[in-house]
């Protein structure tokens, strides 16, 4: 993944501005881009939390914490199981994925059961994708099958709400992210194996930043790595290699967040390959990152992330 990326870099720099479709798109359409929702930035920082220190942590791409508990997953080969850690980092336990994933890229946690979203395709191959909803205790497990209205496409980013409706945001190097879910409107309880087709609803692109922290410079900015919703439904989190876009939705209507409101841009810490983040109850954010290759980076913090975010009266 990191080599291709590298070669089609120079094609996005500079071409990418903030971008909203309509949240009303009609069901299947491809959407239209709208006028730029910008964002307001943020001096708030990151603090190191903890340091992972097993090497089969040196993937992490997609986090769920419960406040007591962290969980972990790595994508494409090392996601064949979700490692439990406590807050110092450290492992008490591995619960193992059923069925074999192909690439798992992001990770909710919804009615007490974990959903890993396996929907990375760096070559975009995939004619379905799935989501996979995990038992955290016992391991037992179940897919439900997706697929694409328009084609194949790489996605690293999974967003839940409060209604239960998953929001899949994908991962696109020459062209905005599209922004998809089940058609229909159907939530995470109502999927069976499938598969069940998706609906787009519209797109956004980030403009690149000067953010330091990606494999490839400036165009790692622009390309959506992972993202998170508050305990409460009313603030998303969307990141790329190096910053977070915070977004107000009050009613918990992700889709409207997404392509309609102006989000507060935090700069992420200098992360060798940061693709993963989570809110904690208490409405901190997460993040973590693949070593590529080096040291494991830690796991960092951003305390007070949901109170940097307007939420109207």
């Amino acid at each position: 993944m990191r080599s291709r990326l590298a070669v089609l870099a120079l094609a996005v720099v500079g071409s990418a501005v903030v971008t909203a479709a309509s949240a009303g798109a009609a069901p299947g359409s491809s959407g239209s881009a709208g006028s730029s929702t910008g964002s307001e930035a943020s001096d708030a920082r990151f603090e190191t939390l903890c340091t992972p220190t097993d090497p089969g942590l040196a993937e992490i791409s997609g986090l769920v914490s419960t406040g007591e508990t962290i969980y972990a997953i790595g994508d494409s080969g090392t996601d064949d199981e979700v490692w439990v850690l406590d807050n110092q980092c450290q492992v008490a336990g591995t619960v193992a994925v059923p069925p074999t994933p192909v690439d798992v890229e992001d990770m909710a946690m919804v009615g007490g059961r974990l959903w890993l979203s396996d929907t990375g395709d760096n070559l975009k191959v995939r004619q379905q994708v799935s989501l996979t909803d995990l038992d955290h205790v016992t391991g037992a497990g179940a897919m439900h099958l997706l697929t694409y209205p328009d084609g194949p496409h790489d996605a690293e980013t999974l967003l839940v709400g409060r209604d239960g409706r998953p929001v899949i945001v994908t991962k696109e190097i020459l062209a905005a992210s599209g922004i998809y879910r089940p058609a229909g409107g159907a939530t995470l309880d109502e999927l069976g194996p499938g598969p069940a087709p998706l609906q787009r609803i519209g797109q956004i692109a980030y403009a690149p930043t000067d953010t330091p922290g990606s494999p490839m410079p400036v165009a790692g900015s622009i390309l959506v790595t992972g993202g998170a919703v508050s305990a409460d439904g009313r603030v998303v989190a969307v990141r790329t290699y190096t910053d977070v876009y915070l977004y107000p939705a009050p009613d918990g209507d992700i889709a409207a967040a997404l392509t309609g409101a102006t989000p507060v841009r935090v700069p992420m810490p200098d992360q060798p390959q940061g693709e993963a983040i989570a809110f904690t109850p208490d409405g901190d954010l997460l993040s973590a990152s693949e070593a590529n290759g080096g040291p494991l980076p830690p796991i960092q913090v951003l305390r007070g992330a949901t109170g940097l975010v307007d939420l109207g009266a």
